[in-house]
């Protein structure tokens, strides 16, 4: 049975924030998309819960965090995101919990963003790859610090030299999940989509996959996606929205 085509999603927004548990996370298959938002002019502002410093195994954690860190400032460069922050919480064993709500509500509440994106949270990518636990635990927690940011009486004490409480996000988006129903065309900004995820050499390296070919493998992903919205290349993201009755 052919998949079911997607909608695609509301662009009527101008500020966003991607939370993600590592450098390289935006870069395997949204990177095209946020591309696509900045050129519109639409503000992204990425945030790193991890610096990946456990992601390459030839390197210490001390040398893989500054290196990791470098170039997840330069692949944000390629697809125009200034902003890059990273909460160095340690890579590979991140908890959801309140720990991790409450800091994830505190960038919400510094950036005030209408859209939140963040990772697929599902337990696999649709298969039986089964996802990374940073990944379920950041993107669960992303989800729920959403409500949480917008109530003044959770991590009430954020509230302070001028913080509010914000609940002006619209929607939560998370990008590569098995259940989405929507997409972005990503036609036009494909190849620096491929450009930022070249950015994370060392990362590509370290990995040890012979013969990998960026482009090659975030086609593997974007013409399928592209075919179910009607374009070329496009990428997926199941939506969830934080206002009753949409």
């Amino acid at each position: 049975m052919d998949p079911l085509p997607l909608e695609p999603v509301d662009e009527s927004w101008e500020t966003a924030l991607v939370v993600v548990a590592h450098p390289d996370d935006v870069e395997f298959g949204a990177a095209a998309a946020v591309a696509r938002w900045t050129d519109q002019g639409k503000a992204v502002v990425y945030c790193m819960v991890t610096s990946g410093e456990a992601g390459i195994d030839g390197m210490t954690p001390d040398q893989a965090r500054e290196v990791r860190i470098g170039e997840q400032i330069e692949s944000g460069k390629i697809v125009g995101v200034e902003v890059v922050e990273f909460l160095g919480l340690p890579d590979g064993i991140v908890e959801y919990g309140v720990p991790l709500r409450r800091v994830i509500a505190e960038v919400i509440r510094k950036h005030k963003p209408e859209i939140v994106i963040t990772n697929n949270f599902r337990e696999t990518w649709g298969g039986s790859m089964p996802n990374q636990a940073d990944h379920i635990a950041v993107g669960k927690a992303s989800l729920n610090a959403v409500s949480d940011a917008g109530n003044r009486w959770i991590f009430s004490e954020q509230l302070i030299d001028g913080v509010e409480p914000w609940g002006g996000v619209k929607q939560v988006w998370a990008a590569g999940s098995p259940d989405s129903k929507h997409g972005v065309d990503t036609t036009e900004t494909f190849d620096r989509g491929v450009a930022s995820l070249m950015a994370h050499k060392a990362y590509i390296d370290g990995l040890g996959w012979e013969h990998f070919d960026p482009a090659e493998f975030l086609e593997g992903m974007s013409r399928p996606t592209g075919s179910r919205l009607g374009v070329t290349h496009a990428a997926p993201f199941e939506v969830f929205s934080m206002s009753w009755g949409e």
